[in-house]
C-alpha cells in the first residue's frame, strides 16, 4: 500500500458542520476506508491547513477518487500529497548513481 498525506482547509460549511457536530471528523475516516483506503494518523493542525491526515492506499486512482469525492460536498479543500519512505528514497537514488554515463560518451 502506498502512503499519502492529505492537508485539508475547512470551507466555511465545513466550519459550520464541525461546530455543529464535532464527531464528522471520524465520521469522514470511515468513509474514506469504505472508499478503499485507510487512515492511518488524523491531526487537527493549527495554521493554513485544519487537518493533516496520514493514509494508506492501493493506488493514486483510489486516492484520486477519496479526493474528489471528499472536495466534491464542498465542506473541505485537499491537497493530496504522495509520501516515500525516506529509506525507500534512498535506496532509489542510490540506485540511480549506476545508471550515470561518463562526459562526451
Amino acid at each position: 500500500m502506498a502512503t499519502y498525506i492529505l492537508l485539508s482547509k475547512l470551507t466555511p460549511d465545513g466550519r459550520r458542520t464541525i461546530k455543529e457536530r464535532p464527531e464528522r471528523i471520524r465520521e469522514v475516516a470511515k468513509e474514506i476506508q469504505s472508499m478503499g483506503a485507510k487512515v492511518v494518523e488524523q491531526y487537527a493542525t493549527l495554521g493554513p491547513y485544519d487537518f493533516v491526515n496520514i493514509v494508506e492506499c492501493p493506488n493514486n486512482e483510489t486516492i484520486s477518487r477519496v479526493s474528489v469525492e471528499l472536495c466534491a460536498r464542498g465542506t473541505v479543500e485537499i491537497m493530496t500529497l504522495a509520501a516515500i519512505p525516506v529509506d525507500s528514497f534512498i535506496s532509489t537514488l542510490k540506485k540511480g548513481k549506476g545508471a550515470k554515463t561518463k562526459k562526451g560518451a
